[in-house]
């Protein structure tokens, strides 16, 4: 099943973001460090680039995420042009304290009461950009939810005379290109679960956890892995946990045991797990590269 998933205010909010990055000098992206590159927005990154902006990328929940793989991310993104990457977590004051020297780097020229700083506050929904907005602020000026696109509008903060931030909507784009993407980024919440089957979704993640991290789900969940696939992993989640369909002859509830494996996974219960790696992605990228492009079915001739 491809994932798509882009509600209809999420049109007003890249129109009213293409209007506002012509006034700011620095886009800081915030991004889920277990996937960034799979949770960058491509529309960001056209913005900024048509208007020739730094970008301070934020890794956040690097607390989640797998410290190898994030150090990779942090090489690979910091040897980009016009790019500077930090990994923190939002909830914490002094993470978050560094980011404006960080992003002062990357606009020397904004200096001062007469030019202050001036920042805009990107990513998709879900990825912690209103607690990132409400540490930095040091109260609360954004909402903070669960569900994906809980911020609908834009909000202008002069939090001093000499630096300004702007926080937009979270975004998605309107086609997810290659379905591992669209798997991460319902894996981590950051799709409306509208848009998704949880069983799939959880069979998707119990493949990579199964390839990656096969000890953090046998120490989270005390059954053997040998001989079982992603399915299998997901129905043994469900025998281990008293999974079973009331009245069904013992059928197993693979819905509710998705959600356990997807709900562990997104609080940080299962351990520090990262989706994907720079390796991983050049592979994904290489191996969709290599399948033959879908091509439409030609219209049937009006003359014959």
């Amino acid at each position: 099943m491809a994932i798509q998933w882009f509600p209809g205010h999420m049109t007003t909010a890249r129109r009213k973001a293409a209007e506002t990055m012509a006034q700011i000098d620095v886009v800081v992206e915030v991004l889920d460090a277990r996937l960034p590159e799979a949770g960058s927005n491509p529309m960001i990154h056209e913005l900024r680039q048509f208007r020739q902006r730094p970008c301070l990328k934020i890794l956040n929940k690097v607390d989640l995420a797998d410290p190898e793989a994030t150090r990779a991310w942090l090489d690979y993104y910091n040897r980009q042009p016009g790019v500077m990457a930090v990994a923190i977590s939002a909830k914490k004051p002094g993470d978050v304290a560094k980011l404006a020297g960080l992003a002062q780097k990357l606009a020397p020229h904004r200096d001062d009461a007469f030019k202050p700083l001036r920042l805009m506050i990107m990513g998709i929904p879900n990825v912690g950009k209103s607690t990132l907005m409400n540490t930095w602020v040091k109260r609360k000026v954004a909402a903070v939810g669960d569900e994906p696109a809980v911020t609908k509008s834009q909000q202008r903060i002069n939090l001093s005379p000499r630096l300004i931030l702007v926080d937009t909507p979270g975004m998605t784009w309107p086609k997810i290109e290659h379905d591992a993407d669209g798997f991460m980024l319902a894996a981590s919440h950051a799709i409306g679960r509208n848009a998704v089957i949880d069983e799939e979704v959880a069979v998707f993640l119990a493949g990579i956890l199964l390839d990656r991290y096969p000890g953090l789900l046998k120490a989270r969940y005390g059954f053997s892995l040998e001989a079982l696939d992603a399915t299998g992993v997901l129905e043994a989640v469900a025998k281990k946990r008293g999974c079973i369909l009331r009245g069904r002859g013992g059928e197993l509830d693979l819905e509710k045991a998705a959600m356990i494996l997807l709900t562990d996974y997104r609080s940080g219960t299962l351990g520090r797990i990262s989706l994907e790696t720079p390796v991983s992605r050049r592979a994904m990228l290489a191996e969709a590269a290599s399948k033959p492009q879908k091509t439409p079915a030609a219209e049937p001739d009006a003359t014959a």
